[in-house]
């Protein structure tokens, strides 16, 4: 019997860097097909019912996790996975996707683990799909492993959900060695600090709610993230070059996403009122390691949380959430209610 050959970190490195430009698609026939690669042992770990509890079982640290990693794919299963990476994400998405599974190797070498270390291991990205596959039914996926967990809904062929999305970088910036001074999130950081060093002392005394950062991002990875109790500035209180700032900001976070998604939540904020708009900040003003230093950006239901805080302030984590909407709430209520509640009216008729 002819046994697949499995795939290696130096033939996903070539692989994982192709991007493509993402429009509105359908994205089922390619989650179709990944499922369709998949032996049938592959299968029974990837799929689970659309409203299964597994959905909601995220997490962004190293852990045990369920659903197929790189390490059990060949060279085929591995395209058409990360097809549908590439599908369900912008071109700055599909960058940073691969930045962040690619840094497992940097931590390898910055900690002098072995080459077959688990805890840093850029193969152990995990794949699992919620319900069938479908144009016209709801269906989700996700991808997660360390410092990455992306989360989508889709139904009636587009994208309705892409949150919980979570991006992570250790180390912020690389120190040392042949990467050195990479960040791969870079304009998260940058420009909140642009817009927080635009503001002028009254706007600050509003926009700062603490002298020391938390920990870590205050929502963690709750089943249902809510609002903070953080004010801050609004963008009615801001200037046009600084709610330009803000706008930027925003955009950095939503360019993850693909255009379709993108273009929606921006008609979102925007039926809302930039105004609306909050942005907060705890901790240092100092963009340099060494400076702890948090930011939120309110509004129009949505929650960006930033967090640089570990490892001297050289430890990012970043994540969006949709307070509306996180994992396709909206098709989560409508699919209970087609299926268990229209099997029970079936019932009490029979």
């Amino acid at each position: 019997m002819k046994h697949s050959i499995k795939i290696t970190f130096s033939a996903l490195l070539l692989t994982i860097g192709t991007v493509f430009c993402s429009q509105a698609q359908d994205i089922s026939p390619l989650a179709n097909d990944f499922i369709e690669s998949l032996s049938p042992e592959l299968k029974k770990q990837a799929c689970f019912p659309f409203d299964h509890s597994e959905r909601f079982n995220w997490h962004f640290v190293p852990r045990e996790r369920n659903g197929p990693t790189f390490h059990d794919f060949d060279k085929n299963q591995t395209e058409h996975a990360l097809n549908l990476m590439r599908a369900s994400l912008g071109v700055a998405g599909q960058k940073k996707a691969a930045a962040i599974i690619e840094l497992e190797n940097v931590l390898r070498e910055v900690e002098n683990r072995p080459e077959n270390d688990t805890y840093r291991d850029p193969l152990n990205y995990h794949f699992s799909v919620f319900g069938q596959p479908s144009s016209d039914k709801a269906w989700g996926w996700r991808l997660e492993g360390h410092h990455m967990s992306l989360n989508f809904s889709s139904s009636k062929g587009s994208i309705t959900s892409s949150t919980p999305s979570f991006m992570g970088s250790n180390p912020g910036i690389i120190l040392s060695g042949p990467h050195m001074n990479r960040q791969v999130l870079a304009d998260e950081t940058n420009v909140g600090f642009e817009l927080l060093h635009s503001l002028n002392d009254a706007q600050k005394k509003q926009a700062i709610f603490a002298g020391k950062a938390p920990a870590d991002i205050i929502t963690s990875n709750d089943r249902k993230a809510k609002i903070l109790d953080q004010p801050g500035v609004k963008g009615s209180d801001l200037q046009p070059n600084q709610l330009s700032l803000l706008k930027e900001l925003v955009g950095i976070y939503l360019s993850r996403y693909t255009a379709e998604y993108h273009a929606k939540m921006l008609k979102r904020i925007e039926k809302s009122g930039w105004g609306n708009i909050s942005f907060a900040w705890a901790g240092s003003e100092i963009n340099a390691v060494g400076n702890p230093h948090y930011y939120s950006i309110q509004g129009a239901g949505l929650l960006i949380e930033y967090d640089n805080v570990q490892n001297n302030a050289n430890h990012v984590h970043a994540v969006v959430r949709d307070l509306q909407n996180d994992f396709g709430e909206d098709l989560l209520q409508s699919h209970y209610l087609q299926d268990h509640l229209g099997n029970n009216i079936a019932h009490s008729a029979e």
